[in-house]
C-alpha cells in the first residue's frame, strides 16, 4: 500500500525530482500510519490478498471463457429459428459464505448470455435462462462457484 502511495504521489505530482521524491517518501508514510491507525487497516489483509491474485486472475480467465462459451450458445438459438427452446426460471441455494462471493457470482452470472439473476437473498438466487438445457442447469455447481470457494478459502 505505501508503495502504491508513493507511486500515486510521483504520478500526479508530475515531476521526478529528489526534492518530490523525499517529500513523498514523508507524506505516503504519514498517511500510511493514518490509515493504518485510525481507519483499521491491516498489513496483513494487504499480503492476503496478493498470495490470492493468481487466482483472481483464473476467475477473470473463466469468466471470459464463459461468457464466449454462452455467446456461441446464444448465436446458435438465434440463428436456428426451428430449434425448440424451453425458457426457465431457476431457484437455487449456494454455500458461499461471504456477501462478496454472492454478489461476484450474480453478476457473472448476468454477465454470462443467455442467464439473469433476477434475485438474490440470503444465499438463495432466482435466475432465468434463457434454455433450460443449456443455461438452466448445474448453476448451484457451476465453475464460478468453484472458483469462487477457492477465492473463500476452500475447496
Amino acid at each position: 500500500m505505501y508503495f502504491l502511495l508513493l507511486l500515486l504521489w510521483m504520478i500526479f505530482n508530475g515531476r521526478v525530482t529528489l526534492e518530490v521524491f523525499l517529500f513523498g517518501v514523508v507524506i505516503c508514510g504519514w498517511l500510511y500510519w493514518f490509515i493504518s491507525k485510525h481507519m483499521g487497516y491491516n498489513y496483513k489483509d494487504e499480503i492476503r490478498f496478493a498470495k490470492k491474485i493468481p487466482l483472481y486472475l483464473k476467475y477473470a480467465v473463466v469468466l471470459v471463457w464463459e461468457i464466449f462459451k454462452a455467446n456461441v450458445d446464444v448465436i446458435k438459438i438465434i440463428l436456428s429459428p426451428k430449434m425448440e427452446i424451453e425458457p426457465c426460471v431457476v431457484t437455487f441455494h449456494t454455500d458461499l459464505e461471504s456477501e462478496a462471493a454472492r454478489v461476484a457470482l450474480a453478476n457473472s452470472i448476468t454477465l454470462t448470455p443467455g442467464t439473469y439473476t433476477a434475485g438474490l437473498e440470503n444465499g438463495e438466487f432466482v435466475v432465468q435462462a434463457l434454455d433450460r438445457s443449456k443455461f438452466g442447469e448445474g448453476l448451484d455447481d457451476s465453475v464460478f462457484v468453484k472458483q469462487l470457494r477457492r477465492l473463500e478459502g476452500r475447496k
